[in-house]
């Protein structure tokens, strides 16, 4: 059986995950309702996954560092090694991933970034999509979805509201894998 890969993310209104200079502030600034399901998502991953741009903005403006349960991989292609709370990877995204949804442990949370996420949506490895959508049109940014991704279909599971914050939560079709 094959461990599960799922994304929770906040995305404004148009699709944006951040501005193009990688602010969030917006996204701090909603008023939200406690941790938007936050906690019970990450209870239910031992591994997370990110690209090194997200990983340097965690490092730089979360502290102390927010995954230290966890067993976390972040892929690179300059930095090497590991540190006490991060493995970095310097291997293929995709083959590196496939190989870990093989091994034994529960699920495991892809954290994002922009580039890392089009890799996974062009082959299909998220299992489930948790999006939570911000009340904001920024106009421009870094989109979750590039374009030239190929169609994936979802099931709607459940919908939240978390103060300004709306949720959607898909699994994908079966008959899509």
């Amino acid at each position: 059986m094959s461990r599960e890969i799922v994304l929770f993310i906040a995305a404004s209104l148009d699709g944006f995950i951040a501005k193009e200079d990688d602010d969030l502030q917006w996204l701090e600034d909603t008023e939200g309702e406690g941790d938007a399901g936050y906690q019970d998502m990450y209870q239910t991953v031992d591994t997370v996954i990110m690209g090194k741009k997200t990983y340097d903005y965690i490092v730089e403006h979360m502290k102390p560092f927010p995954y230290p349960d966890k067993k976390c991989y972040v892929f690179s292609t300059t930095e090497k090694g590991s540190n006490e709370y991060v493995e970095f990877v310097n291997e293929d995204v995709v083959e590196f991933t496939k190989k870990l949804k093989a091994q034994e442990g529960t699920k495991i949370w892809m954290v994002g970034g922009g580039d890392i996420l089009n890799s996974f949506f062009k082959e299909n490895l998220i299992d489930e999509y948790i999006i939570t959508i911000t009340p904001h049109i920024l106009g421009s940014g870094i989109p979750l979805f590039k374009e030239k991704i190929p169609q994936i279909d979802l099931n709607l599971i459940d919908i939240k509201q978390f103060g300004q914050f709306a949720q959607l939560y898909y699994m994908v079709n079966q008959g899509n894998k």
